[in-house]
């Protein structure tokens, strides 16, 4: 069981010293990973677009906030950091040139001594694509399982040639290659019936949002997800053992004492002893790598937040003192060759 952290890329947290303090004491406390959002621009006006993970369809805090670029961000904490693997949660990944992100994680990848994990996703943000010259949003899920092909194979094959309907190259050294010698791994994220599939024939595992109205993806749900997914691996050729199943959740542990609020109480918002039973219901569908988000919005709750998580939640949900170990894709950080 593995438990990991995304960090504040966005807004007034967005900056050098929380980042710093956030990934320092993860990586103290023994967490597993760390992970990066990924936008580049933000529309002022998303009259298009919907957000899909409120229930109002906007933005929480507006658009007009810093937003720290993901790659770059993982670069920085990759010379920070030593043990903790370092990823994105997600990329949306028809936004960039696929050898040039191939090459830009296969670098960080040796560089922090094979820690990367790439999250990736098709993106939502009409207007976003339109402003960056991106390929057509309606082709987006398309354009994604192309480019993702073609990452790996700049990751494991030299020299690199890969014919496809959206980018093409003949004969070229893409170089240095990762320090994972399977290449990168890549979780897919998304729920929906395209990216459940995309996850069974292309990724190293399945990273969903999960506890964000309109999309709650409750255990249930995940359990019968991740039973599709296994079907649609093996149609595909795949064991779906070599699948991780993975889950990115909002995170707060409340002290004992704390006046529960008022309704029902989300998951993994509330004391220890709950949000345990939260992971186990999980657990018991499948996962085995959770990433939290804070809900606290101040660095000094969040620090708080990590330590409780550590002390009174961690040690019910897995073996105190234990090592974290590869994922069951068998990806374990090695030195850069």
């Amino acid at each position: 069981m593995e438990f990991g952290f995304s960090l504040p890329g966005r807004g007034p947290l967005a900056g050098a010293e929380t980042i710093l303090k956030l990934a320092t004491k993860a990586e103290s406390l023994r967490f597993s990973s760390l992970f990066v959002t990924d936008h580049v621009v933000l529309p002022a006006s998303m009259a298009r677009s919907t957000y899909p993970y409120s229930t109002t369809g906007q933005l929480p805090g507006g658009a007009a906030q810093d937003y720290l670029e993901p790659l770059v961000t993982m670069g920085w904490l990759a010379r920070v950091t030593s043990r903790i693997r370092l990823g994105t949660s997600v990329l949306v990944v028809p936004y960039r040139n696929p050898l040039l992100v191939a090459k830009m994680l296969a670098t960080i990848d040796r560089l922090s001594g094979g820690r990367v994990i790439l999250g990736a996703g098709v993106g939502w943000l009409r207007e976003e694509f339109e402003a960056l010259g991106a390929p057509p949003f309606e082709a987006r899920g398309a354009v994604t399982d192309e480019y993702l092909r073609l990452m790996r194979a700049a990751w494991t094959t030299d020299p690199v040639t890969f014919e496809g309907r959206y980018y093409s190259v003949r004969a070229v050294h893409a170089l240095p290659k990762p320090a994972q010698r399977r290449g990168v791994p890549i979780w897919i994220g998304g729920h929906t019936d395209a990216a459940v599939r995309r996850a069974a024939t292309l990724g190293d595992a399945w990273h969903p949002i999960a506890l964000r109205p309109p999309g709650l993806l409750f255990p249930d749900e995940y359990a019968k997800r991740a039973k599709e997914l296994g079907a649609w691996a093996q149609q595909a050729g795949r064991d779906p053992k070599s699948i991780e199943l993975t889950v990115r959740v909002p995170m707060e542990v409340r002290p004992k004492n704390a006046k529960p609020p008022a309704g029902e109480r989300p998951l993994f918002q509330g004391t220890a002893a709950e949000v345990v039973a939260d992971i186990r219901a999980y657990q018991a569908a499948g996962v085995t790598h959770f990433v939290f988000d804070p809900t606290v919005p101040e660095l000094k709750a969040a620090l708080t937040n990590m330590d409780r998580f550590a002390h009174d939640v961690r040690g019910s949900v897995e073996k105190p003192g234990r090592s974290h170990p590869a994922s069951r894709t068998g990806r374990r950080p090695v030195r850069a060759r």
